[in-house]
């Protein structure tokens, strides 16, 4: 006796060894001997063979239209063989009746399962829903083979325009245009971004950096507006009755800068004695945490740099009005020490009050003037060279106050890139074309800067500090930067505390320090009170979107030393080894790996060959060529040293 049964979902044959009752040995159609229950026999028959069954009953089964069969079978659950003894009009023969279960068994839209062998009609509604339903995945197949191939031949298809950004950073593989790159990446071995790129899809290369950043952190409506836009907010409105400070200040920038944050003055008493003023632009007087302002800032958390372009905090009016531009009175935090002729300093003191600010220095107009060559030989006449000389001699005791050497190599070894992107050139890398311009970090501009924002952000701290007010600050401890808001040493700075306030138009950190200070010089509550459940969420946002910003940036930074490399046709380059094969190049801040590399010390400078710049993914191939010089005592250090600050001390 054969039968016909089922295991593993699928229908089997075979042949009756024993038969037990419950169970059953069996030899499959395979040749195979199984031990097979009872309750999975659907049918025992003479003939055909096993090995014949399955067959012919595909055959007839191919002739039976569904349709029909879901019309002539009975409302109420049915076995199949019942079914078959309709359908054929008398007692089924073995291959009839299995015809019918492969039919039933193939359209499970039609013939809902209720056991082995066992099935019930579906209800018209469902059935309907059902059959739309494959229509529908049926029509989205066809789509997604169309896509493919209109992708494959080069052209974007008319779905993709709107899911672009999608397609590109944040796929939804459930959706027919992903499925359709997908299949067509796969069958031309392209990446999405490249055969996106092929169809004309990227402007350029630039365009799809960006847009992934500005996906991630800049979603349309992400603050109220869409993208990048500032949602509607109401004015800043300054304290009228400010009063008007009696010094002439002046700001130290590069030539780019626009939010410009903190600038100098300088007076000498009859006695020899110095007034030193550091000012700090005062947006918070202007609005408050709880502002429209105040919640973009919170939004944003932070200006946003790139070469050649930025995302600001705040809109560009209330940058306008409030950062210390030549020729205007402008609302300041003022920060006074008091300084012997010896350069001791004796006390300082804090005020709110408007800055008449008389100059914009930059560094490009006074480096080449103001530097170590001219202070030791002599300086000559310039605008502000004698405050200048002043404010650099206090700078260098404050510097040795915190036990720190300007003249250490690793100090001297730094370098500082500015990137200029003129977007009105055309290269073939697309529209822009960049220069890179190399400086030496620990200028006497540098040291003067960055000593001056740090006794205003240790001083202001420690003022937060005894005065029980929380605030937001930068520590160091064993090496590790981080954000906190427990007054705790930077000792890498070398300083007690250190209390990001001198960048308020574009950090929030140091903007929300500013609301604290503010309000603790006028007597008043501060912004966000011991314990502040907001503060600290704050401190939490700010410091995970601020390294995300920063990260963004040494991207971008990488993508247009690639893009020069480029635009040059510079196939050879020189650097020098951090590791192993990873070597930095000279005049440039990109680190690359190096194919083909000996194994070489730290500090050895090799030569190499450039090629396959690949600027989607911001990549070269670098190959080693040869050995140029081996290390000095002050090599390669330059750059990897951070201990917190930036080259403003911040």
């Amino acid at each position: 006796m054969n039968l016909l049964f089922e295991e593993d979902g699928a229908f089997k044959t075979g042949t009756i060894v024993a038969d037990n009752d419950a169970s059953l040995q069996v030899d499959t159609a395979s040749g195979k001997r199984i031990k097979l229950k009872a309750a999975n026999v659907l049918l025992r028959y003479a003939a055909p063979a096993p090995t014949e069954l399955l067959a012919q009953a595909e055959a007839q089964a191919e002739a039976i239209e569904t349709e029909f069969l879901w019309e002539v079978c009975p409302e109420a659950e049915f076995g199949f063989e019942e079914l078959a003894r309709e359908y054929v009009g008398h007692a089924p023969a073995p291959v009839e009746a299995a015809a019918v279960l492969l039919r039933l068994q193939a359209a499970p839209i039609y013939f809902h399962r209720k056991g082995k062998g066992r099935f019930r009609k579906a209800p018209p509604e469902i059935l309907q829903a059902a059959l739309a339903g494959q229509e529908k995945k049926r029509q989205q197949a066809l789509a997604i083979g169309r896509m493919a191939d209109e992708l494959k031949a080069g052209q974007l298809p008319a779905e993709f325009a709107p899911l672009l950004n999608q397609l590109l950073y944040k796929p939804d593989r459930n959706r027919p245009e992903t499925k359709a790159l997908e299949a067509a990446c796969a069958e031309l071995g392209k990446s999405p971004e490249r055969l996106l790129h092929s169809c004309g899809a990227l402007p350029d290369s630039h365009a799809y950096h960006l847009g992934r950043f500005l996906f991630e952190h800049f979603p349309a409506g992400h603050d109220g507006a869409g993208g990048t836009n500032f949602p509607a907010y109401a004015d800043a409105v300054d304290p009228p009755d400010l009063p008007l400070a009696e010094v002439r200040a002046f700001s130290i920038d590069d030539a780019h800068t626009t939010e410009i944050d903190d600038a100098f003055s300088l007076t000498v008493n009859a006695d020899g004695s110095l007034r030193v003023g550091i000012h700090i632009a005062a947006p918070s007087l202007g609005f408050g945490p709880d502002s429209d302002l105040g919640r973009i800032a919170r939004s944003r958390l932070s200006t946003v740099y790139m070469p050649g372009r930025k995302i600001t905090m705040l809109p560009e009016d209330v940058i306008e009005s409030h950062t210390l531009d030549a020729g205007h009175n402008v609302p300041a935090l003022s920060l006074y020490l008091d300084v012997a002729s010896d350069l001791r300093v004796l006390g300082h003191e804090t005020k709110i009050e408007c800055v008449p600010v008389v100059a914009n220095l930059r560094h490009h107009d006074i480096e080449p003037v103001f530097n170590t060559e001219t202070l030791a030989t002599g300086l000559p006449d310039f605008p502000f060279r004698d405050e200048l000389k002043c404010l650099w001699e206090l700078a260098t005791v404050l510097e040795a106050a915190r036990g720190q050497g300007s003249q250490s190599p690793a100090k001297q070894n730094r370098k500082d890139y500015s990137f200029v992107v003129d977007w009105d050139a055309e290269t073939s890398q697309g529209r822009g074309r960049v220069s890179i311009e190399e400086r030496p970090r620990g200028s006497p501009l540098d040291t003067l800067v960055a000593e001056l924002m740090i006794v205003a952000n240790a001083t202001w701290g420690a003022l937060l500090r005894d005065a029980r007010i929380p605030a937001l600050y930068r520590a160091q401890t064993a090496g590790k930067a981080r954000m906190t808001t427990v007054a705790t040493p930077h000792e890498g700075l070398g300083v007690d505390c250190y209390a990001w306030s001198t960048s308020p138009l574009r950090r929030f950190a140091d903007l929300a320090n500013q609301w604290q200070l503010i309000s603790h010089l006028r007597g008043e509550p501060p912004a966000y009170p011991p314990k502040s459940a907001d503060l600290m969420a704050a401190l939490r946002d700010f410091e995970l979107t601020y390294a995300s910003y920063a990260e963004f940036q040494r991207g971008m930074e990488r993508y247009w030393c690639l893009r020069w490399l480029a635009q040059e046709n510079v196939t050879t380059v020189d650097a020098q080894v951090l590791k192993e094969n990873i070597v930095r190049l000279d005049h440039l801040p990109l680190v690359l790996k190096a194919s083909g590399m000996p194994t070489l010390e730290r500090g050895v400078r090799v030569r190499l060959a450039v090629s396959e710049i690949d600027l989607l993914v911001a990549e070269a191939k670098a190959t080693f060529t040869e050995l140029i010089e081996l290390p000095g005592p002050d090599s390669v250090d330059a750059g990897l040293t951070d201990n917190g600050a930036d080259a403003d001390g911040e």
